[in-house]
């Protein structure tokens, strides 16, 4: 008899349902971090009344946006396939809340192209309220969502989750704006994007003192762990300096320093959740994960899916990297 090409009943590395529960996790990391100054450039566009500003913006995100939301379908198809019995609870537990972000997504991506349609001033301002909605509404209750996820269900950390998304959103959607605007639209825009870090960052200290004090989903031990404490550090290091950064008008330097943000928060999901990885059931990522040669199929069809998406987005933003130019939208 000739050996199968794929183990059948022991994973490829032993560690394998670990390294997905990785993978899944980096995937909704790249979303937060990449669609998250999307969303942080739509909030922020409600501060302009200037029309060639309002255009800038725009322009800021028009090229990349659409293509930053593969992370959000690679992070729900990567779910699916190593942990299907999470993606299942998950969105059926949170029905209302997975359906409103959709929908938010659908107008945050409906304003700007409707508003290219017409010339028309009150057309475009019911094209702009949309965007503008959508833009605060989808973070939010993606943060909501992962609060759910993490909290099972506490109230209070669920929204301070949600509205922590939503600061940290204004903060890289400010950074990326101002390294790559004009210097008198940048020093503006620091303003905000310095507010909303001492917003996220005095967040960040109410919700996990909540959730020691509650107990919530069961994870104040692990916050008052040394692996949780040095994350809370480092992202209040770099909310600091970044924020030094941006006064010293530095603003690619702190672009670098606001994605650490999301980037952290990311790696405190993980750490909250781990070995966990559905608190509300208490399954366990073992417990979870589909059987080893689905598994090791998946493996090998998907990494190298992946390492090309990598790529791509590589030479994307290299194509991109450079200042923006007021002309419109160009999704």
């Amino acid at each position: 008899m000739t050996e199968s090409l794929l183990p059948v009943d022991a994973y490829l590395v032993e560690s394998l349902p670990e390294i997905w529960f990785g993978v899944v996790l980096f995937a909704l990391g790249m979303y937060v971090v990449l669609d998250g100054f999307d969303f942080g450039i739509g909030m922020l566009y409600a501060t302009r009344t200037d029309e060639h500003e309002r255009e800038t913006f725009l322009a800021g995100f028009g090229p990349v946006w659409d293509a930053n939301e593969v992370w959000l379908v690679a992070f729900g198809t990567m779910l699916l396939a190593a942990f299907p019995r999470v993606y299942s609870r998950l969105l059926a537990d949170n029905y209302l809340l997975a359906i409103g972000f959709v929908l938010a997504l659908l107008f945050r991506g409906l304003g700007p192209e409707l508003r290219e349609q017409r010339d028309d001033e009150q057309w475009k301002r019911y094209a702009d309220y949309a965007f503008i909605g959508g833009s605060v509404f989808a973070p939010l209750l993606l943060g909501m969502l992962a609060g759910r996820w993490l909290f099972d269900g506490a109230t209070l950390p669920v929204v301070l989750t949600g509205v922590g998304l939503v600061a940290v959103s204004v903060v890289t959607g400010a950074a990326f704006l101002a390294a790559k605007t004009e210097p008198a639209l940048a020093a503006e825009l620091r303003t905000y994007g310095i507010g909303a870090t001492v917003a996220y960052l005095g967040g960040v200290v109410v919700l996990l003192g909540t959730v020691v004090l509650t107990d919530a989903g069961g994870a104040a031990d692990t916050i008052l762990s040394g692996p949780v404490a040095a994350v809370v550090a480092l992202s209040v290091a770099a909310g600091v300096g970044g924020s030094l950064l941006a006064r010293r008008g530095q603003y690619r330097a702190w672009l670098v320093s606001a994605l650490a943000l999301p980037t952290l928060l990311t790696v405190l999901i993980a750490l909250l959740l781990y070995p966990v990885i559905y608190p509300p059931t208490g399954l366990l990522v073992r417990e979870a994960v589909v059987s080893p040669l689905a598994l090791n199929l998946v493996t090998v069809l998907g990494f190298p899916v992946l390492l090309v998406v990598l790529w791509y987005f590589k030479f994307l933003y290299g194509v991109f990297s450079g200042p923006i130019e007021g002309e419109g939208y160009g999704g």
